[in-house]
């Protein structure tokens, strides 16, 4: 890094090496039978540089000559876009802990293991069902360096068990899941199969539903699959600048209803999406989005605040390009009411557990629609069934505006979204 930044700075301005390495163990499951292990390393590297008032961009995995790398970069750099802002002055970072030792030394049979307990639970529970999915473990490391001096570096594990089930019965097919993922090994196979388990659960009866207007409960599954890419777009920094989100004048105002609060939060201990900065060397903080249902602030990158006046959030996120506004850890606030208590106050009612196509709606205008995945109905505070050949449409502002209730039944989904259920008075259901 040091040798391809010393070659940058004589040949422009200022410049910015990312670099990051990477080594990742999944272990995969298909139809019920360990299908495959394999470990995958990475190497890559990132290179930004400005000269003349512009940037120019290069990027590579493996080996490159540092040389050939500056070239690339300077050879776009009469193309890039005006530059507005300087790279930051590395570190001092507040720790965050992202590393765990404990995940390295997690052997290959404990991985195999772990997965076949979850599927012999399953399947002990529900005969004929076909699981398919991984148990990973990884280690990651992110490091920068700029011309203005510095070098920072952080050191990441994370671990994952994903596993699917699909049982086909009677030509109806249906799919169930979970997945829990940290910076530290997960040793209990018990909370990923007993949630999968509560699903078929639900799912064992098949109960009608008729077209209209009803009210719904989106689990966490539901919440982080459905409602909230909308959000995730129109808080973006280049969103609002763009003139492309609904919400791009609405800052200070109270759009939603008093109890949602929503938060990125980069800080929380052995999350994955936690970070003490963010892929430019900002300090990473946490930013609340909505706060008692105002619209508190949106996010950016370096370039993106500069253009708004403002400044980065620590959100730059470079998901293989250049650095652009991205969200760390979302978090939604929860309540006091349970999910049992929701689906007491329904008389007839809807439960989405997983929407599909849900990003198929006009997502810069909240809009979302799709077909219930895995839902149930409620009638007369039970849960009697499983929907199926069953549509929901709606508007996340609309919807979000009244909330009947905020759950007290918070988790992760896949260690970057932390959400309860919520409880909302209707949405359009349409049913075959």
């Amino acid at each position: 890094m040091e040798k391809l930044l010393d070659i940058a700075r004589r040949s422009a301005d200022s410049a910015e090496v990312f670099r990051v390495t990477s080594v990742r163990t999944p272990v995969q499951f298909e139809a019920n039978r360990l299908k495959q292990i394999q470990t995958k390393e990475s190497v890559s590297f990132a290179l930004r540089l400005i000269k003349n008032g512009k940037m120019g961009f290069a990027q590579a995995s493996g080996d490159i000559a540092p040389a050939d790398l500056v070239d690339m970069a300077l050879e776009t750099s009469p193309f890039g876009y005006p530059v507005d802002f300087d790279f930051p002055a590395l570190g001092p970072y507040e720790e965050v802990a992202v590393y765990d030792a404990q995940v390295e030394r997690v052997g290959i049979n404990s991985l195999i293991s772990l997965g076949q307990a979850v599927i012999d639970a399953v399947c002990a529970n529900t005969p004929g069902i076909l699981c398919e999915g991984s148990i990973s473990r990884g280690t990651s490391t992110f490091e920068i360096a700029n011309s203005e001096g510095g070098h920072a570096s952080c050191k990441r594990t994370s671990f994952s068990i994903s596993m699917d089930g699909m049982l086909v019965r009677d030509g109806d097919i249906l799919y169930v899941g979970d997945i829990r993922s940290s910076c530290r090994p997960i040793a209990d196979p018990e909370p990923v199969a007993a949630e999968i388990i509560r699903q078929l659960d639900l799912s064992r009866n098949n109960a009608a539903i008729k077209s209209g207007a009803m009210p719904v409960i989106f689990t966490p599954f539901g919440i982080a699959g459905s409602l909230l890419a909308p959000l995730i777009s129109a808080f973006n920094g280049k969103t609002v600048l763009d003139g492309a989100s609904p919400i791009k004048d609405k800052k200070g105002a109270v759009i939603f209803d008093s109890s949602l609060c929503l938060s990125d939060d980069p800080t929380i201990p052995y999350q994955p999406g936690s970070t003490p900065f963010d892929d430019e060397g900002m300090p990473a903080r946490r930013n609340a989005l909505i706060e008692h249902g105002k619209v508190e602030q949106f996010y950016y990158d370096l370039h993106t605040g500069a253009l708004a006046g403002s400044s980065s959030t620590g959100n730059a996120g470079r998901n293989g390009g250049m650095p652009s506004p991205a969200i760390h850890a979302l978090i939604i606030e929860g309540g006091k009411t349970s999910q049992a208590d929701m689906v007491k106050d329904m008389k007839e009612g809807l439960i989405i557990e997983q929407l599909m196509g849900a990003e198929q709606g006009n997502i810069l205008n909240g809009d979302f629609s799709g077909n219930v995945l895995l839902g149930y109905k409620v009638d007369n505070g039970e849960i009697t069934g499983r929907v199926k050949d069953t549509m929901v449409s709606g508007n996340v502002y609309q919807l979000l505006k009244e909330v009947l209730a905020m759950g007290s039944d918070s988790r992760w989904i896949a260690g970057y979204v932390n959400t309860p259920s919520i409880y909302c008075p209707a949405i359009s259901v349409a049913a075959k």
